[in-house]
């Protein structure tokens, strides 16, 4: 009679925003005992080479946005399944919150359509650290009643409409992979009338070692900053609560031109920690 060979299980886990030192217990938990982690860019090096089974499969599978060297999501499906289906216990770690600007859904539908069990990890999300690790409380009273998560990645994701109901909110407002567009986010609101009051924070590789954080008035932003390249990844933070960050700030800026994460076309290379050890 053949053997039956038992399925394995994908753990979801959200690696935290860049400070290995954010990583859950029970994410950590799970990579010590984990057959094959597939990566995300965005996971800091520390925790693949301290905190993972030094006899796992780690597979870079990173995804950098507008870059023509991501990891097609189909692959990383396809390798979630393949491991799985070998009996592998198999952690896909992803930068930040697992829910969060990711293709977890993606990544679910697979699993339930291939009947392989999971579970999920929530992880501390970039706005969260970045506005943390900047000393700018999100809702802070009197500031901010409310916070939305939004992206701007291309210049047609938000409607008209909706730029102007985000130029007249009281609510802070977080940009995710937005850096590239920022000069056109400021745009939009400015057209708009947006407060003088609300700033804008650029948070430059949050909670890292390297982590810049830049701040102006909407309407001096051009001035400012308009001519600078801004590191990957960085986070755009927008509302009153912005001006709390020179009082409350508790790290210096790095000013520093290196990047901390490995660039997505340099880190798509399957890695085996047992042959690196």
């Amino acid at each position: 009679m053949e053997k039956t060979v038992q399925k394995g299980k994908v753990i979801i886990a959200g690696a935290g925003p860049g400070d290995p030192e954010l990583l859950t217990i029970k994410a950590f938990r799970y990579l010590q005992k984990a057959d094959v982690v597939l990566t995300d860019r965005l996971v800091s090096d520390v925790i693949i080479s301290e905190y993972v089974n030094p006899e796992a499969e780690v597979l870079y599978v990173g995804k950098q946005c507008r870059r023509g060297a991501s990891t097609p999501q189909a692959t990383i499906n396809e390798l979630m399944v393949d491991y799985a289906l070998q009996g592998k216990l198999v952690v896909r770690l992803k930068g930040g919150d697992v829910s969060i600007f990711s293709n977890v859904l993606d990544e679910l539908q697979t699993l339930v359509e291939n009947k392989i069990s999971y579970e999920i990890i929530p992880g501390i999300s970039a706005a969260l650290g970045a506005a943390a690790y900047s000393g700018i409380p999100l809702t802070a009273r009197n500031h901010s009643t409310a916070v939305r998560f939004l992206t701007c990645y291309k210049t047609d994701v938000v409607s008209e409409e909706y730029w102007k109901d985000l130029a007249k909110t009281q609510d802070t407002l977080v940009f995710y992979m937005s850096a590239e567009t920022a000069d056109f986010v400021v745009a939009k609101l400015s057209a708009n009338n947006i407060d003088p009051e609300k700033w804008i924070a650029v948070v430059e590789q949050a909670t890292t070692p390297l982590q810049n954080v830049y701040t102006s008035n909407l309407y001096d932003f051009n001035e400012k900053l308009g001519d600078k390249m801004f590191k990957s990844p960085s986070l755009l933070i927008i509302g009153k609560v912005v001006q709390l960050h020179e009082q409350f700030r508790w790290l210096h800026n790095n000013q520093t031109v290196h990047e901390y994460f490995t660039p997505v076309e340099a880190s798509l290379v399957l890695h085996n920690k047992a042959e690196r050890a």
